[in-house]
């Protein structure tokens, strides 16, 4: 029955189990590995290749699309497997490793490693592990729940290790549109024109003669943990959509408004999940990631057509979509992430970007990875791609946190990722300051007056003109611009006393 999938008669004869396969991966290689946000990542080769670490050298460099699922990435860095890893991870183990420097760490844009791995081209992937659902008669690999940076990695990749996965349904073929694209300068126009153009092929041709093993496995992707809306998820909501709303009032949107993109988590999920009970319809996204709320627009009528780079839902949405995907097949495209965020892309269709915040300041800069400004968080992810790129970029937090100790609004950033430069709309659960073609000074009276917890809005009203009393464009006190994260490491709160 596994082999049905197989439609290239000569993977026959290379089919392993997962620790012999694992066995193929040699100290200091460079891997090129599926999955991206959880999804059609690599569930048998690379679990196996963590324990092997565990009580031998092994040194690896790992290139994923994003963050992998289960424990791996925790596995891989516990047991000393990783020398770098990059573009992203969200494991709170590997994070620890990185921050302690354990782990070396690449926060890359998502957008720009396949660009990377081709201008440089001493930057070899010694073996790509990647997931598919099924081979093509022609050898080639038919991907599952993601698609990520897996065209490029076995495009660079000197040996293939293929894992396939029963767990998919084979009708999953289809829904995958990949395009290999030149390498810079002299690129070819990347031609899609609307979020549900199909610009290249349903599978990842491979050179079948790279293929060393074939791995078979039976895994559900690691599911989404998505918190219900709260309060302040559902005010965030609210204040976008009533945005939303008065731009199509003013005539610069219309009901359908352009392709939505948003973040991954709890804060994202609840934006989206708020179109349901809209005014807007026939809605489209051009993505990275769909999540349970993209699914529940289908259900609901109100999204027509989605494109991303993966599915990564609950356990729950798993099973009601995979096993009635014929429901939402022709809804949906899995790109490589070097199209699902491209910036030509992004540009011609004018996505509506919705990302979320660490924190933001008065002038509106935005941290998305650093607590205090020194420990990683997550990484970057593809928020920059679609931040400098969008129609609109809106980035979204709650105003406070940990019973009011912090305050997500602050005179500076304690590490920047996306500029002012970058930013039209910011919002918390207290109000929203649509922050376009405004100076530094009308930005930060909006921002306190809107976003602001009312807490900590005398607290930043008094540093504020403070420093506007000292001049400058965008005036600041030096020596307190900190004064905030200082305190908080210090005394546990942001609050200063009186």
């Amino acid at each position: 029955m596994q082999r049905k999938r197989i439609k290239y008669p000569a993977y026959l004869e290379r089919i392993q189990t997962p620790e012999a396969a694992a066995l193929l991966i040699k100290n200091h290689d460079i891997l090129g590995v599926s999955g991206f946000t959880k999804a059609g990542d690599s569930k048998a080769v690379l679990p196996k290749v963590a324990q092997r670490a565990g009580h031998e050298e092994l040194k690896l460099t790992v290139l994923s699309g994003a963050s992998l699922g289960y424990d791996t990435d925790a596995d891989l860095a516990k047991n000393g497997a990783l020398y770098k890893r990059m573009p992203f991870q969200a494991d709170p183990t590997l994070r620890k490793s990185i921050n302690n420097h354990e782990v070396l760490y690449v926060d890359q844009h998502l957008g720009q490693t396949a660009e990377m791995l081709q201008s440089i081209d001493s930057f070899k992937i010694d073996i790509a592990i990647i997931e598919a659902v099924s081979i093509t008669k022609d050898g080639y690999i038919i991907p599952t729940s993601s698609v990520g940076n897996s065209p490029i990695f076995t495009e660079k990749a000197d040996r293939i290790i293929i894992e396939i996965n029963t767990k998919f349904p084979e009708s999953i073929e289809g829904i995958h549109d990949i395009k290999f694209l030149k390498k810079q300068p002299n690129r070819e126009i990347i031609p899609v024109v609307q979020s549900d153009t199909r610009i290249g092929v349903p599978y990842i041709k491979i050179d079948p003669e790279k293929v060393i093993a074939i791995v078979f496995t039976e895994v559900p992707d690691s599911p989404a943990i998505i918190s219900d809306p709260d309060e302040k998820t559902k005010a965030i909501s609210n204040h976008i959509l009533k945005f939303l709303e008065k731009e199509v009032d003013e005539g610069r949107l219309t009901e359908s408004l352009l392709p939505l993109q948003a973040g991954i988590g709890k804060t994202a999920n609840a934006i989206l999940s708020g179109f349901k009970n809209s005014t807007f319809k026939n809605l489209t996204m051009y993505s990275e990631v769909l999540q349970d709320s993209t699914f529940e627009l289908f259900d609901s009528g109100k999204l027509l057509f989605a494109s991303a780079s993966s599915i990564t839902v609950t356990e729950s949405c798993s099973n009601r979509i995979f096993q009635n995907f014929e429901k939402y097949k022709d809804k949906l495209l899995l790109r490589p992430q070097n199209i699902s965020n491209s910036a030509e892309v992004i540009r011609r269709l004018g996505v509506i970007g919705i990302n979320t915040a660490i924190e933001f300041d008065i002038y509106g800069n935005v941290n998305s990875t650093h607590i205090g400004g020194t420990n990683m968080m997550n990484g970057i992810g593809g928020s920059g791609d679609f931040a400098r790129n969008g129609y609109i970029s809106i980035f979204a937090c709650p105003s406070i946190s940990k019973e009011g100790r912090i305050s997500h609004i602050v005179p500076m950033v304690s590490h920047t990722d996306h500029t002012e430069h970058d930013i039209d709309i910011l919002v918390t659960d207290q109000g929203l300051a649509d922050i376009r073609g405004l100076a530094p000074v009308e930005r930060a009276r909006l921002i306190i007056e809107n976003c602001v917890h009312p807490s900590y809005q005398g607290q930043l009203s008094e540093y504020f003109e403070k420093a506007y009393k000292l001049g400058g464009h965008t005036p600041h006190i030096m020596d307190k611009a900190f004064s905030w994260h200082t305190h908080l490491k210090n005394h546990g709160t942001m609050k200063m006393a009186e």
